[in-house]
């Protein structure tokens, strides 16, 4: 895993069994952020400061420290997505990663109450609850701080857990569940029904037709390689390799569109369809 030393933004590698405390960030994608590339060949250089996106790097070390934390991982610079072998690790222990932070912090840059809205109208509104990947970063850490576009702290999750609850569908036992031991979320989410994690993804999207499935790996603790350009394939094979590990019956609980061209087969094409 490759991590940002918060005092001098240079990256550092470790192995897993000597990873530092760190700080992750959770967000959306937007158009300008920093690469591994640049990022790595100079981290304070006029190109890289220059990018809209050096903002959530530079804020994300800031609360690090301010959390004692000397190191911190932000996925747009800490991976390197023109090695497909590289990329494959990272998507398969991303869930890990977010799991075994010791401060997420999620950046929903287009969170503001404007007029009269409340909190709850201005957060369900957010672009985070429609990404496929944020699905599992709000939960798998243990605790993960909300901050709005100007990167004012909005509460925690388990503050907010009874409306994270209704906007996203996740059961409230689920998020408090995160703030305790690893493997008591682990048995929790084991015991959920495929059908209603599917449905935690159903009305989210990705850029990518795979992601839709390589964002669920860690979800249903599945692992598998990643194949981009198989498109909708992907969700395919994610539904063998869950069949194989469960019994559980209601991954074929899915409505087929009744607009649907030609016949889909026993999985169903998409998580939108659950």
């Amino acid at each position: 895993m490759r991590l940002i030393n918060t005092e001098t933004l240079t990256l550092e590698e470790f192995i897993r069994k000597e990873l530092p405390p760190y700080a992750i960030l959770s967000h959306t994608w937007d158009d300008d952020e920093v690469t591994f590339d640049e990022f790595k060949k100079d981290p304070t250089s006029a190109q890289v400061r220059g990018r809209k996106g050096y903002v959530k790097i530079q804020k994300t070390c800031q609360l690090a420290i301010k959390s004692g934390l000397r190191y911190a991982w932000v996925d747009t610079c800490c991976i390197n997505k023109s090695s497909s072998s590289e990329l494959s690790e990272a998507i398969n222990s991303m869930y890990q990663w977010y799991r075994k932070c010791d401060a997420c912090y999620a950046i929903l840059s287009d969170l503001a109450l404007e007029g009269e809205e409340t909190f709850e109208e201005a957060l369900s509104k957010s672009r985070w609850f429609s990404r496929g990947w944020t699905l599992q970063e709000l939960i798998a850490p243990r605790e993960v701080h909300f901050f709005d576009r100007l990167w004012h702290e909005r509460g925690t999750k388990t503050e907010h857990r009874a409306i994270l609850s209704k906007i996203t569908g996740i059961d409230t036992g689920i998020l408090h569940l995160a703030t305790t031991g690893l493997s008591s979320l682990g048995k929790l989410l084991s015991n959920t029904a495929v059908a209603t994690k599917m449905r935690w993804a159903s009305k989210r999207q990705t850029t990518r037709p795979e992601d839709g499935a390589y964002c669920l790996l860690g979800i249903f603790n599945v692992h598998m390689p990643l194949l981009y350009g198989e498109g909708s394939n992907a969700f395919r094979r994610l539904q063998e390799e869950i069949a194989k590990r469960s019994s559980d019956l209601s991954l074929f609980a899915w409505q087929a569109d009744a607009n649907a061209s030609r016949y889909t087969g026993l999985f169903a094409p998409s998580a939108a369809l659950f």
